[in-house]
């Protein structure tokens, strides 16, 4: 069995990893078999890349040295986590992937999409999500609940310009592949989130017939 790759995505504080975690558990409760991952990282390469990505003292690194990298702990995330877990007919889900380069390096960092495609095609293998939820709301009420963590990592303390851009990514995103990237509004509650990330995800797993 093939199995189903879905990624939480969104600008920052949309709480991706937490309804990661919340759809898990539901998804397990209905006798799913469940791989929960993550980017950047996801494997042990993966993870000390993750550390010069989000490292403030990194603050010169160029926009390419940053999608470059990306793409490098991407390559070896499907390699030994994703394509694996989809060929034993798993669900993975996966907080942020692909999309993420496209928006962040992208609509944010102004590189050439079509670059950007390119590489992601090579470093996945071809590896596309059957479906993303995209976790967005008042821009106010994300940055509150980034205040809230305390010290920011070195994408999260970009400038309030260039998150901006990053929502105005996803929101173009979501409009240009509306059957794969499902926007659910992220400033509300946990509990009514997670029941709206539900209705989606089952949703889409009754269309695929699946389980």
């Amino acid at each position: 069995m093939v199995g189903i790759l879905i990624t939480f995505d969104g600008p920052d504080g949309g709480g991706k990893t937490t309804q990661l975690g919340l759809l898990a558990e539901h998804l397990r409760r209905s006798g799913r078999t469940v791989r929960c991952t993550r980017e950047p990282g996801g494997t042990a390469l993966g993870d000390k890349i993750r550390d010069l990505l989000l490292d403030p003292a990194n603050a010169e690194m160029a926009a390419r040295t940053e999608a470059l990298l990306y793409m490098a702990a991407r390559a070896q995330h499907v390699a030994e986590v994703i394509a694996p877990a989809l060929a034993r007919g798993e669900v993975v889900l996966s907080d942020r992937y692909a999309d993420s380069t496209l928006v962040y390096q992208g609509a944010a960092r102004r590189l050439a999409r079509e670059d950007l495609v390119a590489i992601n095609r090579f470093a996945t293998g071809g590896v596309v999500p059957d479906l993303t939820i995209l976790l967005d709301g008042d821009a106010a009420t994300l940055g509150g609940r980034l205040a809230g963590r305390g010290d920011a990592d070195r994408i999260e303390g970009e400038a309030a310009a260039f998150h901006a851009e990053v929502r105005r990514g996803f929101r173009e995103l979501a409009a240009a592949e509306p059957e794969r990237v499902r926007a659910v509004a992220a400033d509300r509650g946990v509990d009514e989130v997670h029941r709206a990330v539900v209705a989606v995800v089952e949703e889409f797993l009754r269309r695929r017939a699946y389980g």
